[in-house]
C-alpha cells in the first residue's frame, strides 16, 4: 500500500478515536439528557393542558414532579443516567411553569441524573442562623428567638430577613426535651430552604435536687420522685453533696462478706460503662465503728475515707434519709451492709425490719450480705429526660441508645434483655464475644416440681454439672427444656470452691466446666435478689466444709447450710449469648427491655 495512503489512515485513526471518545463519554450523553429534559418539558405541557386547574395565577408557580409524570403516564420509558442502569432522581426532578403578564406560560424543567443537572435555578437561598444551630436551655426559662443574620439566593441575590419564616410553636420550656425550630424560606423559582435549629431544654441536677428537697437536703422517708438511671442501672438519689450528688442502686448488686467491700467496689466500677464514668467525681465517704448504744438514729460520722469513685451507705446517711415516722426507702426486705462497723469481728447490717424489731443489726464480718453501691455525680451535669419516677427515671442520656442489628456484647453491665419468655439482665460481655446474662427470676424447669435439691451422697455437696443428682447437673440439664437454648452457646464456667465460708477472692482452690447454663457467683454484678420476692435460688459457691450449702433464700439474703438436711431452691440460670446475637428492638431497660435475634 502506498506510504502516503498509510500516512493518511493513521492521521484520520488519530484523529477519529479522540473524537469517538468525546463523543461516547461528552456529546452522547449530554445530547440524551437534553432530549429527555424535552420528553419532560412536552410532558408537563401535556398535564397542564390536562389539568387547567392547576395552572398558576399571577405570581404564583406550578410545580410537576418527574414521579407525577410518570405516575401519571405522560411520560412511558423511564430516564437513565447514560450508559448506566442508575435511574434519574424522580423525587428531586420536576417542571416548573409561571405565568406570563401576556397570560402564556414559561415552563422551568429541571432534570437531576447523578452528576447531570439541568442549568436551572434549582438551590432555594441560603440561610445564616444568629447564634449557634443548637442552644440549651435550663428547665423553664424563656425561649428568646435568636433569629437568624442574613438569606442570600444564588440567582435572586440577597433577601430580606422578612422573608424568612420561622416556627418555634413547638419549643415547651417546661418539660425537658429536644425541640426543633424552623427557618424557611422560597425565592423567586419558589426553591425552599428550610434550616432547623435544636433547642435542648434540659436541667442541672443539682438544681432539680434544690428544687426538689431544698438546698442542703436529703431525701426523706417512701420517697417516690429520686429515681435516676445511670450506667444502664436503676439508682436513688439520696441527696445533695455539696455541689454535686450522691446516688445509690435501687437494690443489692451482689452479696459479699464485710471485709471484702473495698475490693469487691473496685469489680463494681470496673463494670460502670466508661460514658457514664465522666460524670463521676471522687468524695470522701463516711465510715467508722459505731457503738451499739449509738446506732439507732446516729447521724454522726465517726471518719471519712480518702477519695474514692465508690463506696456504699453509712447508718448516718440512712437514719438522715428517715422521715418523722422512722420510714425510709433505703431499705428493704434483704440485709444490706452499711460503711460501719461495731468492732472487729462484727459489723452493722440494715432490713426493713430484723425479728428483734430493729432495723439495725450487728452480723458477723463473714457473712455475705447485700451490696449496695454508692457514687457521687457532678452536680452539675444535664438532666436530658424523665422526672423521677421508678417509670421514667431521671436521665442525663450519658449511653448511647442501642440501634437495631446492634449486636448485643456492644451493650452495658445492667441492661434488660427478653428471651424465650423470660427477662434477662446483662452481667457482662466476654472478650471471645459472648454475652453473659443473668435470669431476672427463677425459671420453670419444666418438671413436676420446680424445685431442686442435691441427691447425691456424701458429706460434702460442691457444685458439679458432671455429677448426676448434683444441683449443678439438673440445672445444666433442665434449664434447656424450658428456655430455648438456640441463642446459647457451651462456655467454661468457674466453680469456686472454699474452705470453710466463702469470702470474696478467698476460694482456696476452683474447678472447671463446659456448660451452658449453670448457678449465678454470690459475686457477680446483678446476682443478688431484689428481695421483695417469695423464692429463693441456688448458688454456684462451694465449699469443702461438711454439708455446706449455698443459696439465695425466700427474703433475698445468702443462706450457708451446715446440716445433713436436703433443701429444695428453684434454679436462676445464668448463661452465655452468643456473639452474633443482636438487638431488634427495645431500650433495655426492665419495663422496655432488648428484643434480639441472631
Amino acid at each position: 500500500m502506498n506510504k502516503k495512503i498509510l500516512k493518511y489512515i493513521r492521521i484520520v485513526v488519530t484523529i477519529a478515536i479522540p473524537c469517538l471518545f468525546v463523543w461516547f463519554l461528552i456529546i452522547g450523553p449530554y445530547l440524551e439528557f437534553k432530549n429527555n429534559e424535552k420528553i419532560m418539558r412536552e410532558a408537563a405541557e401535556r398535564y397542564y393542558q390536562l389539568n387547567e386547574d392547576k395552572l398558576p395565577t399571577g405570581k404564583r408557580i406550578a410545580t410537576v414532579s418527574l414521579k407525577t409524570l410518570f405516575d401519571k403516564s405522560f411520560i412511558k420509558n423511564d430516564f437513565y443516567l447514560p450508559y448506566s442502569k442508575k435511574p434519574c432522581s424522580v423525587t428531586e426532578s420536576w417542571v416548573k411553569v409561571r405565568q406570563r403578564e401576556s397570560g402564556s406560560y414559561d415552563y422551568y424543567t429541571y432534570l437531576q441524573c447523578g452528576p447531570l443537572k439541568s442549568n436551572v435555578d434549582h438551590t432555594g437561598p441560603k440561610i445564616i442562623l444568629n447564634g449557634d444551630s443548637e442552644i440549651t436551655l435550663n428547665l423553664g426559662n424563656e425561649y428568646k428567638e435568636p433569629g437568624i443574620k442574613s438569606v442570600k439566593d444564588n440567582v435572586d441575590g440577597k433577601m430580606s430577613n422578612d422573608s424568612v419564616t420561622i416556627d418555634s410553636s413547638k419549643v415547651d420550656t417546661s418539660k425537658i426535651g429536644t425541640y426543633e425550630v424552623t427557618y424557611s424560606a422560597q425565592d423567586n423559582m419558589k426553591n425552599k430552604t428550610t434550616v432547623i435549629r435544636k433547642v435542648n431544654v434540659v436541667q442541672k441536677l443539682n438544681t432539680t435536687i434544690k428544687q426538689e428537697i431544698g438546698e442542703n437536703g436529703i431525701y426523706k422517708g417512701y420517697a417516690v420522685n429520686n429515681y435516676f438511671r445511670f450506667s444502664g442501672m436503676l439508682f436513688r438519689i439520696v441527696g445533695l453533696d455539696g455541689d454535686n450528688i450522691k446516688i445509690v442502686t435501687a437494690n443489692d448488686v451482689a452479696n459479699v462478706n464485710y471485709d471484702g467491700i473495698d475490693e469487691w467496689l473496685d469489680y463494681f466500677y470496673e463494670h460502670i460503662a466508661d460514658s457514664s464514668k465522666k460524670y463521676l467525681v471522687k468524695n470522701k465517704y463516711c465510715y467508722g465503728d459505731i457503738a451499739s448504744n449509738n446506732i439507732h438514729g446516729n447521724t454522726e460520722c465517726p471518719n471519712k475515707t480518702k477519695d474514692k469513685y465508690v463506696y456504699i451507705l453509712s447508718n448516718k446517711e440512712i437514719n438522715e434519709s428517715r422521715d418523722e415516722a422512722g420510714k425510709t426507702y433505703l431499705l428493704s426486705s434483704t440485709i444490706t451492709w452499711t460503711a460501719n462497723a461495731s468492732d472487729k469481728e462484727t459489723a452493722w447490717a440494715v432490713k426493713d425490719l430484723f425479728i428483734n424489731g430493729t432495723q439495725t443489726m450487728g452480723f458477723q464480718r463473714e457473712y455475705n450480705f447485700g451490696i449496695r453501691p454508692v457514687l457521687t455525680i457532678k452536680g452539675d451535669s444535664l438532666i436530658v429526660s424523665g422526672d423521677g419516677s421508678v417509670k421514667n427515671p431521671y436521665s442525663l442520656g450519658e449511653l448511647p441508645k442501642a440501634k437495631a442489628d446492634e449486636f448485643l456484647n456492644t451493650r452495658y453491665s445492667g441492661e434488660y434483655l427478653t428471651y424465650s419468655g423470660y427477662t434477662w439482665r446483662i452481667i457482662e460481655s466476654d472478650t471471645d464475644g459472648t454475652t453473659k446474662v443473668i435470669a431476672e427470676t427463677p425459671i420453670n424447669l419444666a418438671t413436676d416440681k420446680q424445685t431442686i435439691m442435691y441427691e447425691t451422697d456424701g458429706e460434702v455437696q460442691i457444685y458439679n454439672p458432671t455429677e448426676k443428682g448434683n444441683i449443678g447437673y439438673t440445672i445444666n440439664k433442665k434449664v434447656g427444656d424450658t428456655v430455648n437454648e438456640k441463642y446459647f452457646v457451651t462456655k467454661e464456667v468457674t466453680v469456686p470452691i472454699y474452705k470453710t465460708v466463702a469470702k470474696y477472692k478467698e476460694e482456696i482452690k476452683s474447678k472447671k466446666y463446659k456448660v451452658k447454663f449453670a448457678a449465678p457467683n454470690m459475686y457477680e454484678m446483678h446476682t443478688a435478689s431484689k428481695g421483695e420476692v417469695s423464692w429463693g435460688y441456688w448458688l454456684i459457691n462451694s465449699s469443702e466444709q461438711e454439708y455446706r450449702k449455698y443459696f439465695i433464700s425466700n427474703i433475698g439474703i445468702v443462706v450457708y447450710v451446715q446440716t445433713p438436711t436436703s433443701f429444695e431452691q428453684y434454679v436462676r440460670p445464668v448463661g452465655y449469648l452468643d456473639k452474633k446475637v443482636k438487638i431488634v428492638s427495645g431500650s433495655g431497660t426492665e419495663l422496655d427491655p432488648y428484643k434480639i435475634s441472631k
